[in-house]
Protein backbone atom coordinates (compact mmCIF):
# COMPACT_ATOMS: atom_id res chain seq x y z
CA UNK A 1 0.00 0.00 0.00
CA UNK A 2 0.96 3.08 -1.08
CA UNK A 3 1.85 6.33 1.02
CA UNK A 4 2.31 9.04 -0.73
CA UNK A 5 2.18 12.75 -0.12
CA UNK A 6 -0.25 14.87 -2.22
CA UNK A 7 0.75 18.08 -3.24
CA UNK A 8 -3.18 19.46 -3.51
CA UNK A 9 -4.71 19.56 -0.70
CA UNK A 10 -8.45 20.58 0.68
CA UNK A 11 -8.59 22.30 4.20
CA UNK A 12 -5.54 20.05 5.01
CA UNK A 13 -5.81 16.90 3.50
CA UNK A 14 -5.04 15.59 0.66
CA UNK A 15 -7.66 16.00 -2.30
CA UNK A 16 -7.78 12.19 -3.34
CA UNK A 17 -9.96 11.88 0.09
CA UNK A 18 -12.24 14.06 -1.13
CA UNK A 19 -12.44 12.20 -4.36
CA UNK A 20 -12.90 8.40 -2.57
CA UNK A 21 -15.65 10.11 -0.12
CA UNK A 22 -17.97 11.11 -2.45
CA UNK A 23 -17.58 8.08 -4.62
CA UNK A 24 -18.40 6.31 -1.14
CA UNK A 25 -21.12 8.49 -0.31
CA UNK A 26 -22.69 7.66 -3.43
CA UNK A 27 -21.69 3.61 -3.50
CA UNK A 28 -23.89 3.68 0.21
CA UNK A 29 -26.81 5.47 -0.85
CA UNK A 30 -27.19 2.82 -3.42
CA UNK A 31 -26.52 -0.13 -0.68
CA UNK A 32 -27.73 1.65 2.32
CA UNK A 33 -31.31 2.35 -0.21
CA UNK A 34 -31.57 -1.23 -1.47
CA UNK A 35 -30.67 -2.63 2.63
CA UNK A 36 -33.66 -0.03 3.85
CA UNK A 37 -36.07 -2.18 1.63
CA UNK A 38 -34.95 -5.83 1.42
CA UNK A 39 -36.82 -7.01 4.54
CA UNK A 40 -39.81 -4.70 3.96
CA UNK A 41 -39.99 -5.99 0.03
CA UNK A 42 -39.62 -10.21 1.30
CA UNK A 43 -42.48 -9.75 3.86
CA UNK A 44 -45.00 -7.37 1.80
CA UNK A 45 -47.74 -9.48 1.14
CA UNK A 46 -47.74 -10.90 -2.89
CA UNK A 47 -51.71 -9.42 -3.16
CA UNK A 48 -51.39 -6.04 -1.54
CA UNK A 49 -50.93 -2.70 -3.33
CA UNK A 50 -47.16 -2.89 -3.38
CA UNK A 51 -46.55 -6.53 -3.66
CA UNK A 52 -43.71 -8.28 -2.38
CA UNK A 53 -42.69 -12.15 -1.81
CA UNK A 54 -45.17 -12.70 0.97
CA UNK A 55 -42.27 -14.54 3.63
CA UNK A 56 -42.50 -14.45 7.24
CA UNK A 57 -40.35 -12.71 8.96
CA UNK A 58 -37.67 -15.50 10.05
CA UNK A 59 -37.41 -16.21 6.49
CA UNK A 60 -36.73 -12.37 5.83
CA UNK A 61 -34.38 -11.76 7.96
CA UNK A 62 -32.42 -15.27 7.02
CA UNK A 63 -32.55 -14.19 3.69
CA UNK A 64 -31.05 -10.95 4.64
CA UNK A 65 -28.31 -12.41 6.81
CA UNK A 66 -27.19 -14.41 4.19
CA UNK A 67 -26.96 -11.63 1.62
CA UNK A 68 -25.21 -9.47 3.96
CA UNK A 69 -22.72 -11.76 5.08
CA UNK A 70 -22.23 -12.73 1.66
CA UNK A 71 -21.68 -8.73 0.97
CA UNK A 72 -18.84 -8.00 3.25
CA UNK A 73 -17.35 -12.06 3.15
CA UNK A 74 -16.69 -11.14 -0.67
CA UNK A 75 -14.08 -8.68 0.87
CA UNK A 76 -11.68 -11.74 0.82
CA UNK A 77 -11.19 -12.35 -2.59
CA UNK A 78 -11.51 -8.68 -3.24
CA UNK A 79 -8.29 -7.90 -1.48
CA UNK A 80 -6.59 -10.74 -3.10
CA UNK A 81 -7.35 -9.15 -6.40
CA UNK A 82 -6.13 -5.83 -5.55
CA UNK A 83 -2.93 -7.63 -4.01
CA UNK A 84 -1.85 -10.03 -6.80
CA UNK A 85 -3.60 -9.19 -9.83
CA UNK A 86 -4.91 -5.45 -10.51
CA UNK A 87 -4.30 -3.38 -7.35
CA UNK A 88 -6.63 -1.28 -5.60
CA UNK A 89 -7.71 1.48 -7.84
CA UNK A 90 -8.69 -0.70 -10.35
CA UNK A 91 -10.39 -3.10 -8.46
CA UNK A 92 -12.28 -0.40 -6.80
CA UNK A 93 -13.04 0.63 -10.37
CA UNK A 94 -14.33 -2.61 -11.27
CA UNK A 95 -16.81 -3.03 -8.07
CA UNK A 96 -18.18 0.01 -8.77
CA UNK A 97 -19.17 -1.68 -12.53
CA UNK A 98 -20.31 -4.98 -11.25
CA UNK A 99 -22.72 -2.56 -8.87
CA UNK A 100 -24.10 -0.20 -11.33
CA UNK A 101 -25.52 -3.63 -13.17
CA UNK A 102 -26.95 -4.99 -9.95
CA UNK A 103 -28.65 -2.04 -9.45
CA UNK A 104 -30.22 -1.53 -12.43
CA UNK A 105 -31.19 -5.22 -12.58
CA UNK A 106 -32.75 -4.67 -8.94
CA UNK A 107 -35.00 -2.42 -10.58
CA UNK A 108 -36.95 -5.15 -12.81
CA UNK A 109 -39.90 -6.51 -11.01
CA UNK A 110 -39.56 -10.09 -11.11
CA UNK A 111 -38.11 -12.85 -8.47
CA UNK A 112 -34.98 -13.80 -10.50
CA UNK A 113 -34.02 -10.40 -11.77
CA UNK A 114 -33.53 -9.99 -7.21
CA UNK A 115 -31.45 -12.64 -7.05
CA UNK A 116 -29.66 -11.67 -10.07
CA UNK A 117 -29.41 -8.26 -8.93
CA UNK A 118 -28.29 -9.40 -5.35
CA UNK A 119 -25.44 -11.48 -7.07
CA UNK A 120 -24.08 -8.59 -8.48
CA UNK A 121 -24.08 -6.33 -5.49
CA UNK A 122 -22.29 -8.98 -3.63
CA UNK A 123 -19.35 -8.97 -6.13
CA UNK A 124 -19.09 -5.33 -6.75
CA UNK A 125 -19.16 -4.34 -2.91
CA UNK A 126 -16.82 -6.91 -2.55
CA UNK A 127 -14.20 -5.39 -5.26
CA UNK A 128 -14.67 -1.73 -3.84
CA UNK A 129 -15.42 -1.85 -0.11
CA UNK A 130 -11.98 -3.33 1.07
CA UNK A 131 -10.08 -1.56 -1.46
CA UNK A 132 -11.32 1.96 -1.32
CA UNK A 133 -10.55 1.78 2.43
CA UNK A 134 -7.00 1.02 2.17
CA UNK A 135 -6.65 3.67 -0.57
CA UNK A 136 -7.77 6.20 2.30
CA UNK A 137 -4.81 5.12 4.53
CA UNK A 138 -2.84 5.11 1.28
CA UNK A 139 -3.08 8.64 1.11
CA UNK A 140 -1.02 9.05 4.02
CA UNK A 141 2.65 9.06 4.65
CA UNK A 142 3.47 6.45 7.90
CA UNK A 143 3.29 9.05 11.18
CA UNK A 144 1.13 11.41 9.26
CA UNK A 145 -1.31 12.73 12.50
CA UNK A 146 -3.86 13.29 9.90
CA UNK A 147 -5.11 9.76 9.12
CA UNK A 148 -7.38 9.32 11.64
CA UNK A 149 -9.26 12.34 11.25
CA UNK A 150 -9.14 11.26 7.42
CA UNK A 151 -10.78 8.13 8.41
CA UNK A 152 -13.63 10.26 10.21
CA UNK A 153 -13.86 12.39 7.02
CA UNK A 154 -14.38 9.63 4.71
CA UNK A 155 -16.58 7.82 7.42
CA UNK A 156 -18.65 10.65 7.03
CA UNK A 157 -19.12 9.96 3.47
CA UNK A 158 -20.54 6.51 4.14
CA UNK A 159 -23.07 8.29 6.55
CA UNK A 160 -24.67 11.14 4.25
CA UNK A 161 -24.86 8.35 1.99
CA UNK A 162 -26.88 6.55 4.75
CA UNK A 163 -28.83 8.96 5.59
CA UNK A 164 -30.21 10.15 2.80
CA UNK A 165 -30.87 6.63 1.03
CA UNK A 166 -33.77 5.05 3.49
CA UNK A 167 -35.82 8.33 3.53
CA UNK A 168 -35.32 8.62 -0.68
CA UNK A 169 -35.53 5.53 -1.72
CA UNK A 170 -37.10 4.26 1.39
CA UNK A 171 -40.38 6.19 0.70
CA UNK A 172 -40.14 6.08 -3.22
CA UNK A 173 -40.15 1.91 -2.77
CA UNK A 174 -42.94 1.84 0.68
CA UNK A 175 -45.14 4.19 -0.88
CA UNK A 176 -44.87 3.60 -4.85
CA UNK A 177 -43.30 0.26 -5.76
CA UNK A 178 -40.74 -1.27 -4.02
CA UNK A 179 -38.77 -1.57 -7.37
CA UNK A 180 -39.07 2.25 -7.60
CA UNK A 181 -36.60 2.42 -4.78
CA UNK A 182 -33.81 -0.11 -5.93
CA UNK A 183 -34.07 1.90 -9.10
CA UNK A 184 -33.30 5.32 -6.90
CA UNK A 185 -30.31 3.33 -5.73
CA UNK A 186 -28.60 2.36 -9.15
CA UNK A 187 -28.97 5.97 -10.09
CA UNK A 188 -27.27 6.63 -6.71
CA UNK A 189 -23.93 4.06 -8.04
CA UNK A 190 -23.80 5.51 -11.76
CA UNK A 191 -23.11 8.99 -10.01
CA UNK A 192 -20.84 7.96 -7.38
CA UNK A 193 -18.87 5.44 -10.15
CA UNK A 194 -18.85 8.47 -12.55
CA UNK A 195 -16.95 10.74 -9.35
CA UNK A 196 -14.56 8.14 -9.25
CA UNK A 197 -13.85 8.29 -12.88
CA UNK A 198 -13.61 11.84 -12.51
CA UNK A 199 -10.93 12.09 -9.43
CA UNK A 200 -8.31 9.53 -11.29
CA UNK A 201 -6.03 12.79 -11.99
CA UNK A 202 -6.35 13.19 -7.83
CA UNK A 203 -5.08 9.42 -6.96
CA UNK A 204 -1.78 9.32 -9.26
CA UNK A 205 0.33 6.46 -7.40
CA UNK A 206 -2.40 5.57 -4.74
CA UNK A 207 -3.77 2.04 -4.81
CA UNK A 208 -1.87 1.34 -8.00
CA UNK A 209 -0.60 -2.22 -8.17
CA UNK A 210 2.84 -3.46 -7.57
CA UNK A 211 3.32 -6.45 -8.77
CA UNK A 212 6.83 -8.48 -9.42
CA UNK A 213 8.47 -5.17 -10.52
CA UNK A 214 11.79 -3.71 -9.06
CA UNK A 215 9.41 -1.31 -7.44
CA UNK A 216 11.43 -0.80 -4.00
CA UNK A 217 7.83 -1.55 -1.99
CA UNK A 218 8.33 -4.97 -3.81
CA UNK A 219 10.57 -6.02 -1.34
CA UNK A 220 8.96 -5.37 1.59
CA UNK A 221 6.11 -7.25 -0.01
CA UNK A 222 8.51 -10.08 -0.66
CA UNK A 223 10.16 -10.64 2.42
CA UNK A 224 9.16 -12.85 5.39
CA UNK A 225 7.19 -11.29 7.84
CA UNK A 226 9.10 -10.49 11.46
CA UNK A 227 8.11 -11.43 14.49
CA UNK A 228 6.62 -7.84 15.43
CA UNK A 229 4.64 -7.90 12.14
CA UNK A 230 3.43 -11.51 13.30
CA UNK A 231 2.65 -10.11 16.64
CA UNK A 232 0.60 -7.04 15.19
CA UNK A 233 -1.66 -9.81 12.65
CA UNK A 234 -1.92 -11.94 15.81
CA UNK A 235 -3.83 -8.78 17.77
CA UNK A 236 -5.46 -7.73 14.42
CA UNK A 237 -7.02 -11.32 14.09
CA UNK A 238 -8.38 -10.92 18.28
CA UNK A 239 -9.66 -7.69 17.09
CA UNK A 240 -11.51 -9.30 13.87
CA UNK A 241 -13.72 -11.60 16.86
CA UNK A 242 -14.38 -8.11 18.66
CA UNK A 243 -15.87 -6.82 14.96
CA UNK A 244 -17.98 -9.73 14.76
CA UNK A 245 -19.30 -9.42 18.20
CA UNK A 246 -20.14 -5.81 17.59
CA UNK A 247 -21.64 -6.49 13.67
CA UNK A 248 -23.66 -9.78 15.18
CA UNK A 249 -25.36 -6.99 17.56
CA UNK A 250 -25.54 -3.82 15.87
CA UNK A 251 -26.69 -5.67 12.60
CA UNK A 252 -30.35 -6.30 13.62
CA UNK A 253 -31.08 -2.14 12.65
CA UNK A 254 -31.61 -4.15 8.87
CA UNK A 255 -33.41 -7.23 10.16
CA UNK A 256 -35.13 -7.22 13.52
CA UNK A 257 -35.27 -3.37 14.15
CA UNK A 258 -36.59 -3.14 10.78
CA UNK A 259 -39.13 -5.09 11.12
CA UNK A 260 -40.32 -4.05 14.80
CA UNK A 261 -40.24 -0.79 13.38
CA UNK A 262 -42.59 -1.56 10.61
CA UNK A 263 -45.07 -4.07 12.72
CA UNK A 264 -44.82 -2.85 16.45
CA UNK A 265 -43.97 0.69 16.74
CA UNK A 266 -46.83 3.41 16.75
CA UNK A 267 -45.41 5.37 13.95
CA UNK A 268 -48.28 8.39 14.19
CA UNK A 269 -46.52 11.72 14.42
CA UNK A 270 -48.88 14.89 14.36
CA UNK A 271 -51.46 12.72 12.48
CA UNK A 272 -48.91 11.74 9.60
CA UNK A 273 -47.65 7.81 9.88
CA UNK A 274 -43.44 7.84 9.53
CA UNK A 275 -42.39 4.99 6.83
CA UNK A 276 -40.76 2.37 8.69
CA UNK A 277 -37.83 2.64 6.54
CA UNK A 278 -36.97 6.49 7.60
CA UNK A 279 -35.45 4.66 10.88
CA UNK A 280 -32.75 3.61 8.99
CA UNK A 281 -31.61 7.08 9.06
CA UNK A 282 -31.58 7.66 12.43
CA UNK A 283 -27.51 5.68 12.39
CA UNK A 284 -26.69 8.23 9.78
CA UNK A 285 -28.11 11.43 10.86
CA UNK A 286 -26.55 10.82 14.36
CA UNK A 287 -23.40 10.02 12.99
CA UNK A 288 -23.39 13.30 10.98
CA UNK A 289 -23.97 15.28 14.38
CA UNK A 290 -21.82 13.50 16.55
CA UNK A 291 -18.79 12.54 15.12
CA UNK A 292 -17.22 15.17 15.43
CA UNK A 293 -18.19 15.91 19.20
CA UNK A 294 -17.16 12.13 19.97
CA UNK A 295 -13.76 12.85 18.19
CA UNK A 296 -12.90 15.37 19.63
CA UNK A 297 -13.69 13.80 23.46
CA UNK A 298 -11.31 10.88 22.13
CA UNK A 299 -8.56 13.41 21.21
CA UNK A 300 -9.07 15.80 24.81
CA UNK A 301 -9.36 12.39 26.60
CA UNK A 302 -5.74 11.37 25.45
CA UNK A 303 -4.16 14.57 25.62
CA UNK A 304 -4.62 14.64 29.65
CA UNK A 305 -3.38 11.13 29.62
CA UNK A 306 -5.86 8.63 29.66
CA UNK A 307 -6.33 5.62 27.90
CA UNK A 308 -7.05 5.85 24.41
CA UNK A 309 -6.25 3.16 22.45
CA UNK A 310 -8.01 1.52 19.48
CA UNK A 311 -8.75 -1.62 21.58
CA UNK A 312 -10.12 0.53 24.62
CA UNK A 313 -12.16 2.23 22.27
CA UNK A 314 -13.85 -0.45 20.32
CA UNK A 315 -14.77 -2.39 23.87
CA UNK A 316 -15.77 0.79 24.97
CA UNK A 317 -17.85 1.06 21.79
CA UNK A 318 -19.21 -2.18 22.13
CA UNK A 319 -20.35 -1.55 25.63
CA UNK A 320 -22.22 1.42 24.92
CA UNK A 321 -23.91 0.21 22.00
CA UNK A 322 -25.40 -2.95 23.86
CA UNK A 323 -26.61 -0.41 26.25
CA UNK A 324 -28.79 0.51 23.45
CA UNK A 325 -30.53 -2.97 24.04
CA UNK A 326 -31.69 -1.96 27.15
CA UNK A 327 -34.08 0.81 25.62
CA UNK A 328 -35.41 -1.84 22.59
CA UNK A 329 -36.11 -4.13 26.05
CA UNK A 330 -38.56 -1.25 27.30
CA UNK A 331 -39.94 -0.98 23.85
CA UNK A 332 -40.91 -4.62 24.18
CA UNK A 333 -42.63 -4.12 27.36
CA UNK A 334 -44.21 -1.38 26.36
CA UNK A 335 -45.53 -3.54 23.10
CA UNK A 336 -46.42 -6.14 25.77
CA UNK A 337 -48.61 -4.36 27.47
CA UNK A 338 -50.31 -1.66 24.44
CA UNK A 339 -49.89 -3.75 21.53
CA UNK A 340 -47.36 -0.57 20.48
CA UNK A 341 -44.46 0.51 21.09
CA UNK A 342 -43.68 4.42 21.65
CA UNK A 343 -41.15 5.92 18.46
CA UNK A 344 -38.57 7.50 21.33
CA UNK A 345 -37.72 4.19 22.04
CA UNK A 346 -36.52 3.10 18.76
CA UNK A 347 -34.54 6.92 18.22
CA UNK A 348 -32.77 6.18 21.85
CA UNK A 349 -31.68 2.87 20.94
CA UNK A 350 -29.77 4.00 17.65
CA UNK A 351 -28.64 7.19 19.47
CA UNK A 352 -26.95 4.42 21.49
CA UNK A 353 -25.86 2.15 18.96
CA UNK A 354 -24.16 5.12 16.81
CA UNK A 355 -22.13 6.69 20.09
CA UNK A 356 -20.85 2.67 19.70
CA UNK A 357 -20.08 2.76 17.08
CA UNK A 358 -18.36 6.17 16.63
CA UNK A 359 -16.10 4.58 19.08
CA UNK A 360 -15.67 1.59 17.27
CA UNK A 361 -16.22 1.61 13.81
CA UNK A 362 -13.73 4.56 12.33
CA UNK A 363 -10.69 3.38 14.64
CA UNK A 364 -10.86 -0.30 14.40
CA UNK A 365 -9.92 0.92 10.14
CA UNK A 366 -7.42 3.18 11.18
CA UNK A 367 -6.04 0.48 13.54
CA UNK A 368 -5.60 -1.66 10.74
CA UNK A 369 -3.91 0.30 8.05
CA UNK A 370 -1.13 0.59 11.70
CA UNK A 371 -0.70 -2.57 12.12
CA UNK A 372 -0.99 -4.65 9.11
CA UNK A 373 1.80 -5.82 6.89
CA UNK A 374 2.52 -4.16 3.72
CA UNK A 375 2.60 -7.47 2.00
CA UNK A 376 -1.01 -8.16 3.18
CA UNK A 377 -2.91 -4.95 3.27
CA UNK A 378 -5.80 -5.27 1.21
CA UNK A 379 -6.41 -8.82 2.20
CA UNK A 380 -5.97 -7.82 5.88
CA UNK A 381 -8.48 -5.12 4.55
CA UNK A 382 -10.87 -7.90 3.31
CA UNK A 383 -10.77 -10.31 6.20
CA UNK A 384 -12.03 -6.93 8.43
CA UNK A 385 -14.96 -6.92 6.46
CA UNK A 386 -15.39 -10.62 6.02
CA UNK A 387 -15.80 -10.10 9.97
CA UNK A 388 -18.55 -8.22 9.38
CA UNK A 389 -20.23 -10.42 7.35
CA UNK A 390 -20.04 -12.98 9.95
CA UNK A 391 -21.45 -10.53 12.00
CA UNK A 392 -23.66 -10.05 9.96
CA UNK A 393 -24.73 -13.89 9.32
CA UNK A 394 -24.83 -13.94 13.60
CA UNK A 395 -27.11 -10.93 13.79
CA UNK A 396 -29.52 -12.59 11.66
CA UNK A 397 -29.39 -16.07 13.55
CA UNK A 398 -30.02 -14.16 17.07
CA UNK A 399 -32.96 -12.12 14.91
CA UNK A 400 -34.64 -14.60 13.60
CA UNK A 401 -35.00 -16.83 17.06
CA UNK A 402 -37.41 -13.56 18.24
CA UNK A 403 -40.42 -15.25 16.35
CA UNK A 404 -40.36 -18.07 18.95
CA UNK A 405 -38.29 -16.60 21.96
CA UNK A 406 -39.88 -13.04 21.74
CA UNK A 407 -37.97 -9.72 21.45
CA UNK A 408 -37.82 -8.62 25.26
CA UNK A 409 -35.53 -11.76 25.71
CA UNK A 410 -33.36 -11.12 22.57
CA UNK A 411 -33.10 -7.49 23.11
CA UNK A 412 -32.08 -7.92 26.79
CA UNK A 413 -29.41 -11.20 25.80
CA UNK A 414 -28.07 -9.04 23.71
CA UNK A 415 -26.94 -6.11 25.97
CA UNK A 416 -25.84 -9.03 28.80
CA UNK A 417 -23.45 -10.56 26.44
CA UNK A 418 -22.09 -7.42 24.75
CA UNK A 419 -21.69 -5.65 28.36
CA UNK A 420 -19.50 -9.36 29.23
CA UNK A 421 -17.55 -9.12 26.11
CA UNK A 422 -16.76 -5.62 26.76
CA UNK A 423 -15.41 -6.12 29.89
CA UNK A 424 -13.47 -8.98 29.63
CA UNK A 425 -11.23 -6.69 26.67
CA UNK A 426 -10.83 -3.92 29.10
CA UNK A 427 -8.89 -6.55 31.71
CA UNK A 428 -6.95 -8.08 28.98
CA UNK A 429 -5.93 -4.59 27.47
CA UNK A 430 -2.36 -4.22 28.80
CA UNK A 431 -0.99 -7.68 27.18
CA UNK A 432 -3.50 -7.15 23.88
CA UNK A 433 -1.45 -3.20 23.65
CA UNK A 434 2.08 -5.15 24.10
CA UNK A 435 1.49 -7.29 20.61
CA UNK A 436 1.12 -3.78 18.97
CA UNK A 437 4.78 -2.54 19.30
CA UNK A 438 3.71 0.59 20.07
CA UNK A 439 2.44 0.96 16.44
CA UNK A 440 -0.40 3.69 17.50
CA UNK A 441 2.73 5.41 19.54
CA UNK A 442 4.73 5.37 16.05
CA UNK A 443 7.00 3.91 17.95
CA UNK A 444 9.35 0.97 16.05
CA UNK A 445 10.98 -1.90 17.40
CA UNK A 446 12.86 -3.87 15.40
Amino acid sequence: METVSQSKTIFGHPAGLYVLFFTEVWERFSYYGMRALFTLFLVAKTNGDNPGFGWTNSEAIALYGWYTMLVYLSSVPGGWIADNLLGQKKTVMMGGILLCIGHTILAFDSEISFYTGCFFVILGVGCLKPNISSMVGGLYAQGDERRDLGFYIFYMGINIGGFAAPIVCGWVGETYNWHYGFGLAAIGMLIGQLTYLYGQKYLVGIGDFIGKSSHPDNQIKNRNLTSIEKDRVKVLLISFLLIIVFWGAFEQAGGLMNLYAKQKTDRILLGIEIPATWFQSLNSFFIITLAVFIGGFWMRWKSIGKEASSLYKIAIGILIMGIGFMFMHFAAVDYEIAGKSPMYWLVLAYLFHTIGELCASPVSLSFITKLAPVKYAASIMGLYWAATGIGNKLAAGIGGFAETAGEKQIFTGIFIFCSIISLLVLLLLKPLKRLTHGAEENIQKE
